[in-house]
């Protein structure tokens, strides 16, 4: 029968649709398995980025689904964000449009594909039900304390017009879109993430077996937790009066309190609260407001390459030897860490030392290594001896570290304190297509929720969006409300929500009964059967890019722990198994429009069919790995599913596995035999530990290679009644036409392992003469080394003419070498 992939995909594609194939049931007493894939901003096109991360996915549901799980595999889309309205400034759309029509397409392309997604669940983040869900939990974070709104110097794209999270800054650039990131002073809200930054970090060893180690480390490392010695640093006398007495001195926090006596300058921030007010009351001169500023505007990256900074002509005391230290203003010195003000130790940390040099500021060694080694040219920044620190003179400088903070605190001049890299996470967006922060300011009343009775607030469809500004800001009625407190005139907040909010909690709504749908964000039955399985908890399987470590992993991981905390849930980890698929990639780049190097999944589709795409893509490499994109490897594909399904008619209809008496087959027939299960035993391991799709399929080509070599029916039927069922989450749709054609479906069920087929009756040995190898023999698997020394010298004669063997040595199951000599 000729192999035709579009036909086939086509009727099975309906069939799927038309039986609900793919539909969870709420039938709670099964095993159950929830496998999520990283759900798609739905920008009108799938990439091949998309194509790998789905389809793994759907292999993992389409086996369990055989294993007889109840199998929940949905799909949503990451819907609201500024693309949309990029795309609406450039094409004259709107963005809600261009995004339900992006969604509509790309669910076709789906459908095209044969993902097994559920349909019943599906939902985008932009949906006015969702946005209803997601303000409640906001206002509820809000009155729990979770969720508080202050000024500061944000990060602020000009490109995109908008705040950024710390964390959506990537080496001083828009995570988004590239462009230089700038600082900003405005408003905007946070939620307090710090405030589980210790559960975050120590809940990562509840994820070791379950997580790449890449992953948790780049966690641990944002999180950064730190301990040390927090202490204030006065003003003297002259720079009290200088500032008016407004301020006394300012925090700082080291991690080396064992180089205090080392102290030869202080640093502020130049987004500093004392920096601010020493500019706004003119008591630096206009150079070095200028200098101040520059440094303000430059993003943390740049300002941690070239070291720059002025002085403000004002002293700090030492706390130990009453010195007069000078304050600098230092591009280094961060408000995103600490308190915005360092000590700076020149001679013992290399970035102290940098600057000291350039601007010729004392360095004072304290620290000298074991063997009193001191260099001029460099920091020494290694454990040593103390020196020049008074009655801590000789300790190792490791120990001095917790000696000296005791001290502090003795004297009540400091205390022991625990430092986080991890900020609270700035979730305000000037832009519009977001979900509108559920807030009211009213001159009254000042920061009112809006009632939770009167959610959504919905955005407005009647909204100009040119790129400049927030549309919702300038829109003419929409801001305009009343105070649900108190009834006067207010305005409603024209922030929108930062797009990462919506896919903190998107694997919760998933937990949702249909016919609850609409009066809960998710059921509790649901949650307590998908998220939870003997010991386990959370999605069972999550797949996904590891691009997203940081960000998404991280505040799904915050978000969880919340809503514990509110009593929605009662786990902690919203994720057991987390598989981090590499990039796609073309001529040894990431495929890009950019660089021209894209492949349009529907062009392959049309001309190989949906298993063409979905095999190469899991047999080109590991999943964890980067996959080269290689047009003579699709073309392999699809011949191998052309012959796979042209081979079929070697096999009979049955509605059972045929039964072999395996000890009475030819040599051939139980090699065919031991392939088909071993490419079965490695399926098994694909799917429980390795996921190593690649090994599978080739043992599955091996297997067809050893069918070939035989022509027993019986053999070639069980070995398809096995390989269609291995195969099938790959090629489900060839797969389920030769299962269906044949075996009436009965054999996409979990597949028996028979040992029989694994035992050996004999066994090849090479034989080496002087080494070198010569020849093989097959010899019973019990025999005997005389028989075996036989056989060897039988096979090797002419070898052996004329030469005295001097040496035998057998080898178990391997080898035999003999050594002659003549």
């Amino acid at each position: 029968m000729e192999y035709s992939s579009k036909e086939l995909e086509k009727k099975w594609q309906e069939y799927w649709a038309k039986n609900r194939s793919f539909e969870p049931n709420e039938n709670f007493t099964k095993k159950k398995k929830y496998i999520l894939s990283m759900f798609p901003f739905p920008s009108g096109r799938l990439h091949m980025g998309h194509v790998r991360n789905y389809t793994l996915s759907d292999a993992f549901a389409r086996y369990y689904r055989q294993q007889g799980f109840n199998v929940l595999h949905p799909i949503g889309f990451d819907s609201f964000g500024m693309p949309a309205e990029n795309a609406a400034i450039k094409n004259g759309s709107h963005p809600k449009k261009w995004t339900y029509d992006n969604i509509d397409y790309m669910k076709e392309e789906f459908k095209s594909l044969g993902f097994s997604f559920s349909k019943e669940r599906e939902f985008a983040t932009s949906d006015e039900l969702y946005t209803k869900f997601e303000q409640g939990f906001i206002i509820d974070m809000y009155e729990k304390g979770l969720l508080y709104r202050k000024k500061g110097f944000l990060n602020w794209c000009p490109s995109c017009q908008t705040v950024l999270a710390n964390e959506q800054v990537i080496e001083g650039c828009c995570w988004r879109c590239d462009t230089q990131v700038i600082k900003k002073d405005m408003n905007q809200y946070y939620f307090k993430i710090t405030q589980y930054a210790d559960e975050l970090l120590c809940d990562l060893s509840k994820l070791e077996k379950g997580w790449p180690k890449q992953v948790l480390t780049m966690q641990e490392n944002w999180i950064g937790k730190s301990n040390g010695l927090e202490f204030k640093l006065c003003f003297n006398e002259a720079s009290l009066s200088k500032l008016d007495s407004k301020f006394d001195g300012f925090d700082v926090f080291t991690t080396r309190p064992d180089t205090i006596y080392g102290v030869s300058y202080a640093a502020l921030a130049p987004e500093h609260d004392i920096v601010t007010y020493m500019i706004e009351n003119s008591l630096l001169d206009d150079e070095t407001v200028v200098k101040i500023k520059e440094m303000k505007n430059a993003s943390s990256i740049d300002r941690q390459k070239t070291k720059s900074g002025v002085a403000l002509d004002i002293d700090v005391v030492h706390p130990l030897t009453k010195e007069k230290i000078p304050v600098w203003v230092a591009n280094f010195v961060l408000m995103d860490y600490g308190s915005g003000g360092v000590m700076a130790v020149p001679a013992h940390d290399e970035r102290d030392f940098e600057f000291a040099k350039k601007y010729n500021l004392p360095i004072r060694p304290v620290i000298k290594s074991f063997e009193g080694e001191l260099s001029d040219d460099q920091a020494f920044t290694e454990v040593g001896e103390l020196f020049n620190s008074a009655q801590f003179d000789g300790l190792n400088s490791k120990d001095a570290q917790s000696k000296i903070i005791e001290y502090f605190e003795t004297e009540k001049i400091g205390k022991k304190t625990t430092n986080y890299k991890l900020k609270d996470w700035g979730v305000s967006r000037q832009r519009y297509w977001g979900a509108p922060i559920p807030f009211i300011h009213c001159d009254k009343c000042g920061i009112v929720m809006e009632k939770k009775e009167n959610l959504p607030v919905a955005l407005p469809e009647d909204i100009e969006i040119t790129g400049e500004g927030n549309p919702l800001e300038k829109h003419p009625t929409w801001k305009h409300c009343k105070c649900p407190k108190c009834g006067e005139d207010a305005i409603r907040e024209t922030d929108t929500m930062d797009t990462f909010v919506e896919s903190s909690w998107y694997f919760l709504r998933f937990c949702a009964s249909s016919k609850n749908w609409e009066k809960e964000a998710f059921s509790k039955e649901q949650i307590q059967y998908w998220m939870h399985q003997k010991g386990h908890q959370g999605v069972d399987q999550y797949i996904g890019g590891i691009e997203h470590a940081i960000l998404h992993l991280l505040y799904a991981r915050f978000f969880t722990k919340v809503f514990r905390d509110l009593g929605y849930l009662d786990f902690d980890e919203p994720f057991d198994k987390l598989l981090t698929q590499g990039m796609v990639l073309k001529d040894g780049a990431k495929m890009s429009k950019s660089k021209g190097n894209t492949v349009d999944p529907d062009a392959i589709i049309e001309k190989y069919g949906a298993d063409t795409a979905r095999l190469f893509i899991l047999f080109a490499a590991p999943p964890t790995q980067e996959l080269e994109w290689n047009d003579s490897a699709v073309e392999g594909a699809y011949k191998f599913i052309k012959r796979f399904y042209d081979r079929s008619s070697n096999i009979y209809e049955t509605d059972a596995v045929p039964v072999i008496e395996h000890a009475s087959l030819l040599k051939e027939e139980k090699f065919a035999r031991k392939k088909v299960y071993e490419a079965l035993v490695r399926s098994i391991d694909v799917y429980t530990e390795k996921y190593t799709f690649n090994t599978m399929i080739a043992g599955v080509m091996e297997a067809m290679n050893a069918l070939n070599l035989q022509t027993n029916r019986d053999v070639w039927c069980e070995g398809y009644w096995i390989l269609t069922s291995i195969m099938e989450p790959v090629i489900p749709h060839v797969c389920s036409e030769i299962s269906n054609k044949y075996f009436n479906l009965k054999n996409l069920t979990p597949q028996k392992v028979i040992e029989d087929v694994f035992v050996e009756e004999a066994v090849t040995l090479a034989v080496s003469i002087n080494g070198k190898r010569r020849c093989e023999i097959e010899v019973a698997v019990d025999a005997d080394q005389n028989s075996i020394l036989e056989a060897a010298k039988e096979k090797a004669q002419k070898w052996l003419e004329g030469k005295t063997i001097i040496k035998e040595i057998v080898v178990p199951k391997k080898l035999v070498n003999l050594v002659i000599k003549g």
